[in-house]
């Protein structure tokens, strides 16, 4: 049986190659909308922060109808550190849109999800987009494109995958780059006779592969997958198995869900080819089976990756702690974390070695940095230590991550980009020039990437573009130099003076205000030389009678540096701990005080 009334598609781009843009207007075209009806860009970014940063982070259902065809759209994230998103959905679709930006061209993370379309067999429909920007390069980065598939082996049915050009801002597409019309009608059309209509046996015992999951306070854990074979109906006894495992278990779904638009619409039951949500089942993860009890056949499903970056979540113990968060416990931090790992199946969480610290573990800096984020605008209080790499044995010798990193730089940036690259253990593997700018490729260890992206940044001068992407395990390489500079460490809790932090600012860069409250062993800035210096900023100008008012200058204070939460977690060094709270975000020595730091450090050298 095809399914000729329905097509299931993804749509997977690098970061900011306009791909929630493009489903914007394919929902607003395929009627979905009201025509008066007043529509938020972005509308698949549904989550704040996702808003804020301009990128998806989740994995998104939504659908359209077009001549009465039904088109199921997944909204795929576009960072690497949310990969296992992308991995993950491909199993639920025919056929992938793969959006590229008319300038930048194919980048990292479109190369790793159009491997995995490839491989899957999936047809292709390749659309060019911003073609309406001034320095459009279409013909060159089509070229790149094709070099792209011929390098990831496509078959020739791929090798021959329709052309579009479209700028989704505008909304329009068309197979003619000199005339774009005024409409997506034409990528509609290039859908419904391009990709494949699902297909399967209706009548056979139910099979359907969960993809994705999701997390809902009323009904629970809620499972997202395509119907392979069968019907499914609602509080109807299912089996749940796994193809890495041979046990199965019963359970009983409660609701099906479609999606209709962007939201969900609750059906009594669902066929072949058809996406799906469904609850009731607790336990059920990314990569069961829900099968018909009388046939129970697990599908094939890739494991998830692995964790390649640990943090230490633990309960706030600096002075200030409990002032200004609502859940402060290590009951209330386990609960969270815990929790996640119900809707994030990337994330790991384990107990530590203390009753009041836990270790948790994922796909980069960015996909941590995301939950610490959520939890703290939850308000939750805690701490977070440095991120360190996971290492692996491997045959006996121990190994470490690798990341395969792309550069795009302004040529005055090049020498100093190449020389932190090789103080942090990368080797490059590739470099060329366009115009006045310079593309590389390095091959280098997580660990080296660990604090690097605000440096690169300044390096470039923020011109600087730099994607990464998961290369795999090798032998653990040399001592990395991550960061080079001392800090400037609180000597008393009190408030911060202009006087006092006039006074420390000859010593390096203040990241605190006049009127900050800081504690003893806080961090108040940081030194160009490598040793961390006590400083007072809370020292009051002494007055006397015989200096009269206004007879001296007034104190003129740099602008301090206000670190934002990803700046403040590259920033950390190994005995320094970030202490995050719905109000404040505060780096601090593990040690706070100062005789004690000192005792351990004599102790270290000798």
């Amino acid at each position: 049986m095809k399914r000729l009334d329905l097509r299931n598609i993804a749509i997977i781009a690098h970061v900011d190659h306009g791909k929630t843009t493009l489903v914007d207007a394919m929902l607003k075209q395929g009627g979905v909308f009201r025509q008066n009806q007043a529509v938020d860009t972005c509308v698949m970014d549904n989550n704040p922060l996702e808003r804020e940063r301009g990128i998806t982070i989740l994995a998104k259902n939504a659908s359209c109808m077009y001549k009465g065809i039904k088109i199921n759209i997944v909204d795929t994230p576009g960072h690497v550190d949310f990969s296992g998103e992308v991995e993950r959905v491909l199993k639920m679709i025919n056929g992938v849109v793969l959006l590229v930006d008319a300038y930048e061209g194919p980048m990292p993370q479109t190369r790793f999800v159009l491997q995995k379309a490839i491989e899957m067999n999936h047809k292709i429909i390749i659309c060019i987009n911003k073609i309406d920007r001034p320095d459009e390069r279409a013909d060159e980065v089509l070229e790149e494109i094709y070099e792209l598939l011929f390098e990831l082996n496509a078959n020739s049915s791929q090798l021959d995958s329709p052309i579009l050009y479209a700028s989704g801002r505008e909304g329009i597409a068309s197979k003619d780059r000199n005339n774009l019309g005024d409409s997506i009608i034409p990528l509609f059309e290039t859908i419904v006779s391009h990709i494949d209509p699902p297909e399967g046996d209706e009548k056979a015992p139910l099979q359907v592969l969960v993809s994705a999951v999701d997390y809902n306070d009323y009904v629970g854990r809620m499972a997202i997958g395509r119907i392979e074979r069968g019907k499914m109906f609602a509080n109807k006894e299912v089996a749940i198995c796994d193809y890495h495992n041979d046990k199965s278990y019963k359970a009983k779904i409660t609701n099906i869900y479609q999606f209709s638009g962007i939201a969900q619409t609750p059906v009594e039951s669902a066929t072949v080819g058809d996406i799906v949500s469904f609850s009731g089942i607790e336990n059920i993860t990314i990569g069961n089976t829900v099968c018909a009890t009388e046939k129970i056949e697990p599908i094939s499903f890739v494991k998830i990756s692995e964790p390649t970056i640990q943090m230490t979540f633990s309960v706030n113990n600096s002075p200030f702690g409990g002032k200004e968060g609502d859940f402060v416990t290590s009951r209330h931090l386990r609960s969270r974390l815990y929790k996640e790992t119900l809707k994030d199946v990337s994330l790991k969480v384990e107990d530590g070695s203390l009753t009041d610290t836990f270790l948790v573990s994922g796909r980069g800096e960015i996909h941590l940095s995301i939950l610490i984020e959520n939890m703290r605008r939850e308000g939750y209080e805690f701490q977070v230590s440095k991120p360190k790499v996971i290492y692996k044995t491997i045959n006996g010798i121990l190994s470490e991550p690798m990341e395969k990193v792309f550069l795009d730089v302004p040529e005055s940036s090049i020498g100093i980009v190449i020389e932190r690259f090789s103080k942090r253990g990368g080797e490059l593997i590739t470099m060329s020039t366009i115009g006045n700018r310079a593309k590389l490729e390095y091959i280098i260890p997580e660990r080296g990437l660990i604090g690097y992206r605000s440096t690169f940044l300044t390096d470039t001068r923020g011109e600087g573009i730099m994607h990464a992407t998961f290369h795999g395990y090798s032998p653990k390489k040399g001592d990395v130099i991550t960061r080079n500079n001392g800090v400037l460490i609180a000597y008393e809790t009190g408030l911060a003076t202009t006087y006092g932090l006039f006074s420390s600012q000859d010593r390096g860069a203040l990241f605190i205000k006049p009127g900050t409250m800081v504690y003893a062993g806080m961090i108040v800035g940081s030194t160009p030389k490598k040793e961390d210096i006590v400083v007072n900023v809370c020292k009051k100008k002494q007055l006397t009678n015989m200096r009269a008012a206004g007879s001296e200058e007034a104190l003129r204070l740099e602008t301090p540096k206000i670190m934002s939460l990803e700046e403040s977690i590259e920033f950390l060094d190994y005995d320094e701990m970030l202490e995050v709270t719905p109000a404040s975000l505060r780096i601090r020595k593990t040690e706070l005080n100062h005789t004690m730091r000192m005792r351990t450090a004599f102790n270290n050298k000798n």
